[in-house]
């Protein structure tokens, strides 16, 4: 039972032939319109990748990338890689000052962002899954941006968090800032007409306008005007992948997952493999719980940081990491009294946010698409292009920047993951498939969160198969998070019981309560009743289907 002072509920919805969760009702809508009109999970999900664009700007994106897992109905999977890519002018210290300390230029600004890949991974999956026509699923995204929408209370907070980072740069106080400087007030309607008119003209032209042509052109124009590195030569280079998922087995059950450049699949597979060598794990939020799945996230962690990169530029002992037997020699020296002191080289300070969004999708043919997206830091890197209306990332800061240093969201990497041009920055997304042992989708999970997207997506995964948990309480339930570096554990405000806190304490771990919420969670799973959809209660998602 999570601890009494612990108020969050979910609100599943269930449906018998059809669910999209997402972190904005309006795409929502639009996805599952494009399902009713005989669309499958793909096409769903490009619609809802361009609605998201405009109705979720600090996280939905077409100035950034992502990853799909995509299952079909009779069962083959496939990983889709449009991670962003580093420009061509892009160098291994690019961001160091003279002292070789970091500083922000690679989260804040024209320096900061990477080749976007969104519209080229978009258009890929519908190539080769897509069913309806492309004009038809960017419809309604273009309807949205034109027609405008109304700005709920959970946008007005997400703009007013980045009011400073969006001022300082003209086309974006323009679009997202009144004229006196504010957040755009609830309940106004917002239209984006150079936003919509982009819309139109990747609906009318597909990606070869946005890597080649006219949005290619202003792209360039505003890095000349900020003195960023994208060329148009970087941009009509630029390739989504499509890549073998990471596969893994838990307590009789098929995950598959994303593969490197993400990070996601295989640190979850390591937090996974170790749990599995218990016979049966303790309650969740007992200390005894809680030790055992930090001293998990802690190696696999380790792990993550030291060997893992973009797979083009680097090799990685995948199996090794991978096999049972490994985990077992991890598991076997995790003392189940005492926490293991993380070897210290540098601190950082444990991020997260809602800089990425994940959404989930299960077509009434059985065709599952997990899909998470992102631009980084909420806004990315608030440089919204000119003329064009969309925001760029700022994903070069997922790159280490410098050995042993921190980025933004503590994370303390090596040298698999230097900067070098044209190579894809490691990511954290983990979009998931979970199976039952008769190979029958059971789960379809992801969220956003930096670092924190793997450990909560292992958690929720850990609630149903371990803990026996409905979705609903499993979506819902505490979380916390360790990444090695910074040796602390975290959790969520009033996620532990003060008991709890004082055992882990004593067992030598250094506990931390965070300031606010630690993911957000877009889940889908198949029941005797139906799809359930749950959309975390943390964030003003929705879940719809029928």
């Amino acid at each position: 039972m999570p601890p009494p002072d612990w108020t969050l509920q979910s609100a599943p919805v269930t449906a018998p032939n059809a669910m999209v969760v997402t972190a904005h009702p309006l795409a929502t809508a639009v996805g599952l319109d494009v399902l009713r009109q005989g669309g499958n999970a793909i096409d769903a999900a490009v619609a809802v990748g361009f609605a998201l664009a405009v109705v979720l700007p600090d996280a939905g994106n077409i100035g950034g990338g992502g990853f799909i897992v995509h299952r079909s109905a009779v069962g083959d999977v496939q990983a889709l890689d449009y991670r962003e890519m580093a420009p061509a002018a892009a160098s291994r210290d690019m961001y160091l000052d003279s002292a070789g300390n970091v500083t922000d230029r690679s989260i804040l600004g024209h320096l900061a962002a990477g080749v976007p890949g969104s519209v080229a991974g978009l258009r890929e999956a519908w190539m080769r899954h897509g069913s309806l026509p492309w004009a038809t699923l960017l419809a309604g995204a273009i309807r949205l941006a034109r027609d405008g929408h109304v700005i709920d209370s959970a946008r007005n907070a997400d703009i007013g968090y980045e009011v400073d980072a969006l001022s300082r740069f003209p086309a974006s106080r323009a679009k997202f800032l009144t004229p006196d400087g504010l957040p755009l007030p609830t309940g106004s309607t917002w239209t984006q007409p150079d936003l919509a008119r982009t819309l139109q003209l990747i609906s009318d032209s597909g990606p070869s306008v946005f890597y080649r042509g006219q949005i290619a052109d202003l792209i360039v124009a505003e890095m000349e005007r900020g003195g960023g590195l994208i060329t148009k030569a970087d941009l009509s280079r630029y390739q989504a992948k499509w890549r073998e998922p990471i596969t893994l087995s838990y307590r009789g059950h098929t995950i598959y997952s994303m593969p490197p450049a993400s990070s996601g699949g295989v640190t979850l597979g390591e937090i996974l493999n170790i749990l599995e060598g218990y016979d049966t794990l303790p309650a969740a939020g007992t200390p005894e719980y809680v030790h055992l799945v930090a001293e998990a996230m802690r190696r696999a962690f380790l792990d993550r940081n030291r060997w893992l990169g973009d797979p083009d530029f680097v090799e990685m002992p995948l199996e090794r990491l991978l096999s049972k037997s490994y985990a077992a020699s991890l598991r076997a020296r995790i003392d189940p009294r005492r926490a293991t002191p993380t070897p210290v080289t540098a601190v950082g300070d444990e991020g997260g946010g809602k800089h990425t969004t994940h959404y989930s999708i299960v077509d009434a043919r059985g065709n599952v698409a997990s899909v998470t997206t992102t631009l980084n830091g909420g806004f990315g890197s608030a440089v919204t292009v000119t003329g064009a209306g969309f925001l760029l990332n700022n994903e070069m800061d997922d790159f280490t920047s410098a050995p042993g240093k921190p980025n933004m969201y503590g994370l303390i990497q090596g040298e698999a993951n230097a900067i070098a041009p044209g190579k894809r920055m490691l990511s954290a997304m983990t979009p998931s498939i979970v199976l039952d042992p008769r190979g029958e989708v059971l789960l379809v999970v992801g969220t956003p969160g930096g670092p924190t997207i793997i450990t909560t997506v292992a958690q929720v995964i850990l609630n149903v198969l371990d803990q026996r948990m409905s979705l609903g309480e499993a979506v819902a339930a505490p979380r916390v998070h360790h990444q090695a570096l910074p040796d602390t554990l975290r959790y969520e405000r009033d996620g532990l019981a003060e008991a709890t806190v004082a055992a882990l304490q004593q067992m030598g771990h250094a506990v931390k309560m965070r300031g606010g919420r630690s993911g957000t969670v877009a889940a889908i799973q198949r029941t005797a009743g139906g799809w359930v959809g749950v959309a975390d209660p943390r964030y003003a998602g929705s879940a719809s289907g029928y």
